[in-house]
């Protein structure tokens, strides 16, 4: 028991770690884009996936794990890769639009949608707190866009459209981790079916680019790869309902590079959500460390000596 407790603590720690890494390589990936200027979001979509699928293609082969997919999961990576795109999609239009700190938060309502789509898909359903830990993050996320938000725009719409694709998405990372489909597999599926989804637009329409937007794309892409491997790696390690909410710190990466990279400094209204959102995750992390080492200590019962007589050490995330 005591074995297995610490490896799902374990499992939990590692998918906290790869989800703040996909949230900046996002934050980056979403800079790039950016920077590359006047392109259209269909060509943007195909460079941004099309060095991904290479980058999994090498990590596979050098893997040795193959390129077979488990039975019965060919349906559930193409629900990960429609979400996915359609994700994509929308966010990359929000990008184009508004600022990245703005379209990352939009983004960023993905782990909400996720843990209302785990609870009918995966049957994962969270508690009060861990739904109040997420809505507050949320509140503070709101709080970081006030002074531009609305609804009404075409380009809020489409940020918040990506956020449910993304969701979506993630939920289906999820259920297919816990079918023994391999991440690799995941990325290189979802990057795939990307890149022929979106060659019929290069083949007909596609729009000249200079080489510091090829470039930027490249970039987006590489940094899309980074992304890919760690949130797919975080939900495969943990649940949404326990890790989704750290995932809001994209929203303070973008922030920190749109001021370092394009001068969008956040208004004190952006630095309020920032505080709230930070706090939150910290609270929570702490809380639920608590209340694992509870349960730990109520399964096992915690004398005070074992029957060597030595001092029982009590288990912390030190050890």
């Amino acid at each position: 028991m005591e074995t297995s407790i610490k490896t799902e603590r374990q499992k939990r720690i590692r998918g906290v770690g790869y989800i703040l890494a996909a949230a900046f390589f996002f934050a980056l990936m979403n800079l790039f884009v950016r920077t590359a200027g006047d392109v259209p979001v269909f060509q943007k979509c195909f460079f941004r996936n099309l060095v991904a699928f290479f980058v999994a293609l090498a990590v596979l082969i050098k893997s040795g794990d193959g390129f077979q997919i488990g039975e019965g999961n060919f349906k559930y990576l193409m629900y990960r890769s429609v979400g996915g795109l359609l994700g994509v999609f929308c966010n990359f239009y929000a990008i184009d639009h508004i600022n990245i700190s703005d379209a990352s938060m939009l983004n960023k309502l993905s782990p909400f949608f996720a843990i209302i789509l785990s609870t009918f898909i995966l049957k994962e359903r969270a508690n009060r707190r861990q739904w109040a830990a997420v809505i507050i993050a949320f509140i503070g996320a709101l709080f970081v866009v006030k002074p531009t938000f609305s609804m009404a725009s075409l380009p809020a719409i489409s940020g918040v459209l990506g956020g449910f694709g993304a969701g979506y998405a993630y939920t289906y990372v999820r259920k297919l981790g816990n079918r023994g489909e391999k991440g690799t597999r995941i990325v290189l599926f979802f990057s795939g079916f990307s890149c022929l989804a979106t060659l019929p637009y290069l083949i007909f329409a596609y729009h000249p680019m200079e080489w510091w937007q090829l470039g930027s794309l490249l970039l987006a892409g590489c940094a899309a790869a980074g992304g890919q491997f760690s949130i797919t790696a975080a939900y495969t390690n943990a649940p949404a309902k326990e890790i989704s909410v750290y995932d809001y710190s994209q929203v303070i990466f973008a922030a920190l590079l749109g001021v370092i990279f394009l001068g969008q400094w956040p208004d004190i209204y952006s630095v309020i959500g920032y505080v709230i959102i930070i706090s939150v995750a910290v609270i929570k992390w702490r809380m639920d460390n608590k209340d694992e080492q509870k349960r730990f200590e109520n399964e096992k019962g915690w004398p005070d000596e074992d029957i060597t007589g030595d001092k029982r050490v009590r288990w912390s995330g030190n050890q």
